[in-house]
């Protein structure tokens, strides 16, 4: 029988190895956005490890809504890595430093 706290710790490595993911890679913009997308993850399984174990579905449906919001994120995100590849030729970070203003 799983407990609450398995799936809170479960959902805290995987946020770490999200964190952890960040800082570590900071060249490559496909893997800040995965890192990113990982994050939420974690978090939504926290939500809905809460939402079962309480006996609410306010978080479950709360998760629906981050999902959206993940996946408008990651198609923004991608679309705007393609754009930046075509003008560029490159999706490293350390060369996107001209874009200053």
């Amino acid at each position: 029988m799983l407990v609450l706290s398995d799936f809170l710790i479960l959902a805290a490595i995987l946020f770490c190895i999200s964190v952890a993911g960040i800082f570590i890679n900071r060249k490559n913009v496909i893997i800040l956005l995965m890192c990113i997308e990982l994050m939420l993850l974690s978090v939504n399984l926290n939500f809905v490890a809460f939402s079962h174990f309480l006996g609410d579905i306010g978080g479950q449906v709360f998760v629906f809504f981050i999902l959206t919001v993940a996946a408008a994120e990651a198609a923004i995100g991608l679309a705007i890595l393609v754009v930046l590849f075509r003008n560029r030729n490159t999706i490293n970070v350390a060369d996107l430093n001209s874009m200053k203003g």
